[in-house]
């Protein structure tokens, strides 16, 4: 999720009042929801994605990371477009087209197809939220601002809880295209209420180079490296002369972009920003850290569909309760974010976040619902102290009219990790999963009494043999790849672990109200 400055832009705009107020807010509201709700919504439903179109689970991941990496990429044009065609024009317009690219991927007829659409929803996408939380700062007066950030941050958080579980019930009930679909009334509706009463408050439009060279270099670079982590596994890496071409251009385009963007005189990504040390340490840490836990998110409910014969309502129950806790807590460490050092708030949460995962690499497949929802629940806590602390450690020290560069360019980098976290995870999934298959099964013998032992059971009951050994692959697999998910999860949390000092690395912010920003990172 793009976000903005921690203030909002002068406006020569009164605040708005009454039946308009109201109006507005909800409306702004509801396209941040219909927006952080399509970021979560598809991970239950990707195991019913996948077999409806015919590729593999693991392929099916390209739905999360296209939608991410195209989101990630148009953040930094959000100042722009804005100033081109003015902030109502433009988040109206985007609602719109976000409505048109739902539709369509719910169309889609094949898994080609559908990433192309996730493409165009995740470019749509980026201006959407930054602007409804602009919209909504210029709609109350200044010493209102705190109501309406704590209103836009609740949206915020109270969607990863809904997704999951809207995903599973209409997944389950329905059919997975109609995740797509309850986009088009919700986001129709934002966009005409929003054009009503927004429509005679636009900003003022002027006409600003654009970076093109850097913005191809960057579409580049971050475009071949996305396609190269998802089908490394499937073309068994730089075995294949295509993943080396990507691995090519994606080097080759990306110092091309350093290069270019540090000496441009109208930049797309202002790079000069991690010459800071708390951006660089900030940015550094919100991204790593937003790769392993989005990673994760992603991991979990694949594990609980594919080897635990959870369907998908069943995983939305489990991995949806992430957002309770953060719903009541974020108010709080908002509050104090100021007051306390946000280098201990991160701490703590990188600590939760490890014993949130070390919880999960102790899961067998006879975990039961209660023993696979309780990490998740405390989780809450962990994104609670994750988003606001880094944030403002992110942001702290930077003049006003850098904030905008600095928060475009923080969450460039964060989305960006997390599609390729997602895809580093799944990928580390399947080859750890290979390899303990290969361990478990290489005392299957026919000469193995165990082995024999449980082919004749199994026949016993009525199975042929070519069936009995179906189902003791079956068997094998559920374990191999619970050993596997095991293995990701420690790895995971010893990396948070290893986050810490990184964290304290930056100076301590000086004290100071934290703002929009640090309200709303929790998509």
């Amino acid at each position: 999720m793009s976000q903005p400055s921690p203030a909002a832009p002068p406006t020569a705009h009164p605040p708005l009042t009454g039946r308009s107020l109201a109006l507005g807010t909800l409306a702004l509201s509801l396209a941040t929801f219909m927006n952080v709700l399509d970021s979560s919504i598809a991970n239950v439903s990707l195991p019913a994605i996948a077999g409806d179109l015919g590729v593999s689970p693991t392929q099916g991941t390209w739905v999360i990371t296209s939608f991410g990496v195209a989101n990630a990429i148009s953040v930094p044009l959000t100042g722009w477009l804005t100033q081109r065609f003015g902030a109502v024009r433009l988040f109206t317009a985007s609602v719109l087209l976000f409505v048109l690219a739902s539709w369509l991927c719910g169309f889609a007829p094949s898994l080609e197809w559908l990433i192309a659409f996730r493409v165009l929803q995740g470019l749509v996408a980026g201006p959407m939220i930054p602007l409804s939380q602009t919209l909504l700062l210029q709609s109350y007066p200044p010493a209102k601002a705190g109501t309406a950030l704590a209103l836009w941050a609740m949206t915020t958080l109270v969607a990863p809880v809904t997704g999951p579980l809207l995903g599973g019930w209409i997944t389950d009930n329905v059919s997975w295209p109609w995740i797509f679909y309850i986009n088009v009334p919700v986001g129709l509706g934002a966009a005409l209420v929003t054009w009503r009463i927004y429509a005679q408050r636009e900003t003022p439009i002027r006409k600003l180079p654009i970076d093109t060279v850097g913005l191809a270099l960057l579409v580049l670079w971050v475009g071949a490296l996305q396609l190269m982590l998802d089908k490394g596994k499937e073309l068994e890496w730089f075995e294949s002369s295509q993943i080396v071409i990507l691995g090519l251009v994606a080097l080759v385009s990306f110092l091309a972009f350093l290069a270019w963007e540090l000496t441009a005189e109208h930049p797309v990504v202002e790079l000069r920003l991690f010459a800071t040390r708390n951006f660089a340490v900030g940015a550094l840490a919100l991204s790593v850290g937003y790769g392993l836990f989005f990673g994760n998110v992603v991991l979990l409910p694949l594990w609980l569909q594919q080897y635990m014969s959870y369907t998908a309502s069943a995983a939305g129950m489990a991995i949806a309760p992430v957002g309770l806790l953060a719903i009541l807590l974020s108010p709080i460490v908002g509050k104090n974010v100021a007051k306390v050092d946000p280098r201990k708030m991160a701490t703590v949460s990188f600590l939760v976040f490890a014993l949130v995962l070390w919880m999960r690499s102790r899961f067998n497949t006879l975990a039961d619902f209660d023993t696979i929802m309780v990490p998740t629940i405390i989780q809450g806590a962990a994104l609670a102290c994750f988003f606001i602390p880094l944030s403002a450690i992110t942001l702290s020290g930077l003049s006003p009219d850098r904030i905008p560069s600095a928060s475009g360019l923080s969450n460039f980098v964060r989305i960006t990790a997390g599609a390729m976290g997602t895809s580093v995870v799944t990928t580390l999934w399947d080859d750890r999963a290979t390899m303990h298959h290969a361990h478990l099964t290489e005392h299957i013998t026919r000469t193995d009494p165990g082995a024999m032992s449980a082919f004749d059971t199994l026949m016993a009951q009525g199975l042929s043999f070519e069936q009995a050994a179906a189902q003791i692959t079956r068997l094998i697999d559920q374990q191999a790849f619970t050993r596997s998910a095991n293995d990701v999860f420690l790895a995971s949390a010893v990396l948070f672990v290893c986050l810490i000092p990184l964290v304290w690395m930056a100076s301590r912010p000086r004290p100071r109200t934290a703002g929009p920003s640090d309200a709303g990172g929790a998509h």
